[in-house]
């Protein structure tokens, strides 16, 4: 366990995106045996923020519908601190009829049981992390119940980190850089070799050499020189 969440410490910390965010959350969630997730961060005033490998098809339909207005799982998560077990079918939650109709449209798209983990910050945000469930109860809650703490740390830990990288401090001309690959094209731009790099940011040669040049490949340019120019170009504080 210590194992994969290591793993998944450094994949949040070098994410770029919210599909390197979703991967990373998607490979520890895998590895516990836990088929699906979404973390829902209902910003007000703001296009809500979806990151989940729910069906698409329903994820669409979810945020077309602003479903996020009615659904039973949020208004709990909104209104209290516990992580919470749910089941579409009713049996955790009551119900209006608009929200009857919610749950057995989510159970369409094999979404039957899940928990929930909600998250209110030091700022006032407020963000929910469910791990869901095609399964009817006993083997998906005995997991949870075998991982609930680690759940609520990794809940946590991705809230903090999709919050900081959500926020476009990462983008150069419209591309989005991982925290990693900017050390480095930064570092590449003073004409630190990639060895010399590794050794100033405490990692290989190898590892250095592949960011700097994945950062480049995003840009779309054939040198390092020219991903260092529209990197200073883009980002001028980083070199002042």
């Amino acid at each position: 366990m210590q194992d994969v969440f290591h793993r998944f410490v450094e994949q949040i910390a070098d994410s770029a995106d919210a599909t390197d965010l979703r991967n990373a959350l998607g490979e520890i969630a895998s590895s516990l045996d836990l088929p699906s997730f979404a973390y829902l961060f209902p910003s007000p005033g703001r296009k809500v923020r979806l990151i989940s490998t729910y069906p698409q098809s329903w994820t669409s339909h979810y945020l077309h519908s602003r479903y996020e207005k009615i659904d039973p799982v949020i208004h709990q998560a909104r209104g209290g601190q516990e992580p919470f077990n749910w089941d579409a079918h009713g049996a955790d939650l009551e119900l209006s009829t608009q929200q009857r109709q919610l749950m057995d449209e989510a159970t369409q798209f094999g979404i039957h049981c899940g928990f929930t983990i909600p998250i209110h910050d030091s700022t006032g945000t407020f963000a929910a992390l469910t791990f869901a469930s095609d399964e009817r109860r006993p083997l998906f809650f005995r997991l949870i119940d075998r991982y609930d703490r680690v759940l609520q740390l990794i809940a946590v830990f991705f809230h903090l980190h999709a919050c900081r990288k959500l926020a476009d401090g990462r983008i150069v001309d419209g591309v989005a850089l991982s925290r990693r690959e900017i050390e480095c094209l930064k570092w590449a731009a003073r004409g630190k070799t990639a060895w010399e790099i590794g050794r100033i940011l405490g990692i290989s040669r190898h590892t250095a050499a592949y960011h700097r040049d994945n950062a480049r490949k995003k840009l779309g340019v054939k040198t390092v020189i020219q991903a260092a120019v529209r990197l200073a170009l883009s980002r001028p504080s980083l070199f002042t």
